[in-house]
């Protein structure tokens, strides 16, 4: 397995990590929905688009954290996370999202949820969301609408997530 180095998105990777979620994905949702969170300055934290680099400086894999809120407190949506499919499996998403988690932790935020593949974001502390009270504003199962708390010493806010408008929910 490579030993992905991940770092912060900078401007000259924009166009790298559109190519990484059209690759990754069938259609070009994500890739758009990346474009208007990053126009949204209520959504967007810079610092907190994580990319996982190849050894050559190659983009392959991203993890966008952005500004959500349950009911009108604070949290993190994570959402999109995308490898190159021919990098898929190696870990380079791992390294993204553990780096956007960091990133995170380190300004100080706390909750982050995510709607995604069960077997997939546990191993970052992922649990299901209910447990916290937390709901999705639309159906989801209850195994796949998780969330994270970067410290275990601040309670997770309860209530119904609050997209940005980009995510069109």
């Amino acid at each position: 397995m490579p030993d992905w180095t991940a770092r912060a998105e900078t401007p000259a990777d924009r166009p790298a990590v559109r190519e990484v979620e059209l690759a990754a994905f069938p259609t070009a949702e994500e890739a758009d929905l990346v474009e208007k969170l990053r126009a949204d300055p209520d959504a967007w934290i810079d610092g907190l688009s994580q990319v996982a680099v190849a050894e050559d400086g190659s983009v392959v894999g991203h993890a966008l954290l952005t500004r959500c809120r349950i009911d009108d407190r604070p949290a993190l949506a994570l959402a999109p996370c995308a490898v190159r499919p021919e990098h898929q499996g190696t870990g380079a998403g791992s390294a993204a999202v553990r780096a956007a988690l960091e990133a995170a932790r380190a300004l100080g935020e706390n909750t982050v949820v995510v709607l995604g593949h069960a077997d997939y974001y546990p191993r970052f502390g992922f649990t299901p969301a209910s447990r916290f009270g937390i709901r999705a504003p639309f159906e989801a199962p209850d195994e796949a609408m998780m969330a994270l708390t970067l410290d275990p010493q601040r309670p997770a806010p309860s209530g119904t997530i609050r997209y940005p408008a980009a995510f069109g929910v």
